[in-house]
């Protein structure tokens, strides 16, 4: 669905995207992570047809977006990570303003669809933050878009409304919609992307699955033990596989590059010395763990 060849973006001096390359597959939801000035922004607005690259190849749908910008938006949907509406218009308004732009009938029904039903008559002021991104969702969505552009979708939401989107994002990708997804939150784009590609300083680092990221890094599992006698707080028995451990509360913690080793010789330790095993936890690390890895690197 969306193929990226070589993409450069540059200000005067300053290179913001020094030759980037990859590809989506239409039904995918392909995530855009970075620390600020990493070039998620530079390349989200190329792709978009806002800004013209200074060098490279963009394919969406089968148009280059470059020479046809005015096919892509036929194809494509925007939602900003900060947009501004006249205070006064209601999402009855403003869908319609913006599907008579399209050239398609006003679909009242995505109001419904995300939860804007009873606001439909409601000034935009008058919306919680929350209702306010539901409407941009709907009407990015409102011309049924084969590729959907999130910026920061849920930015500023409290925990309710982000897990609301997050069932929105998760239903269009049943349907079919290629969505690219730029986010700082670490664990949203590990429950919700297929892929990921990771940017710093105009540079793709690194890209494949969450857990294809996770499993490429140093890979140190945390596994956190509690038991009845707390044998393993008292004595130093020799347990392969670990980097390092600490002590935490009731819990025994350690780091190990081995976690199958580790938690058999843990357990038969218990055992031997006749304690009780009270709690054991396995936590892989996460992608946020991977990626501050690598912006240490």
């Amino acid at each position: 669905m969306i193929h990226v060849r070589n993409l450069k973006k540059k200000y005067n001096h300053v290179v913001a995207v020094g030759g980037v390359s990859f590809s989506v597959q239409k039904g995918e939801v392909f995530g855009l992570l970075g620390p600020n000035g990493a070039g998620k922004t530079s390349i989200l607005e190329c792709l978009e047809g806002i800004r013209h690259p200074d060098g490279g190849q963009i394919e969406i749908a089968g148009i280059n977006a470059i020479r046809e910008a005015h096919k892509l938006r036929k194809v494509i949907g925007v939602q900003l990570q900060s947009g501004a509406l006249p205070e006064t218009i209601t999402p009855d308004e403003v869908m319609r303003l913006f599907c008579s732009y399209q050239g398609v009938a006003t679909r009242y029904d995505f109001l419904d669809r995300f939860g804007l039903g009873q606001k439909r008559t409601t000034q935009f002021h008058q919306l919680s933050t929350g209702q306010q991104r539901r409407l941009s969702l709907a009407l990015a969505v409102g011309h049924d878009p084969q590729v959907l552009f999130l910026d920061e979708p849920t930015a500023g939401l409290d925990v309710a409304a982000r897990k609301e989107l997050h069932q929105l994002i998760v239903e269009m990708k049943s349907h079919g919609t290629t969505i690219i997804l730029a986010t700082h939150d670490m664990a949203e784009a590990e429950v919700l992307t297929d892929r990921v590609a990771i940017l710093l300083k105009g540079e793709l680092v690194a890209m494949g699955s969450p857990m294809d990221i996770t499993r490429s890094g140093a890979g140190w599992s945390k596994i956190s033990v509690q038991t009845r006698d707390q044998k393993l707080q008292h004595t130093d028995p020799t347990i392969p596989g670990i980097k390092h451990k600490k002590k935490s509360n009731n819990y025994i913690q350690y780091f190990s590059s081995d976690t199958g080793a580790t938690v058999s010789a843990i357990i038969s330790f218990i055992e031997s010395q006749e304690d009780q095993l009270l709690d054991l936890r396995v936590e892989r690390p996460s992608l946020e763990d991977r990626f501050l890895e690598l912006t240490a690197e």
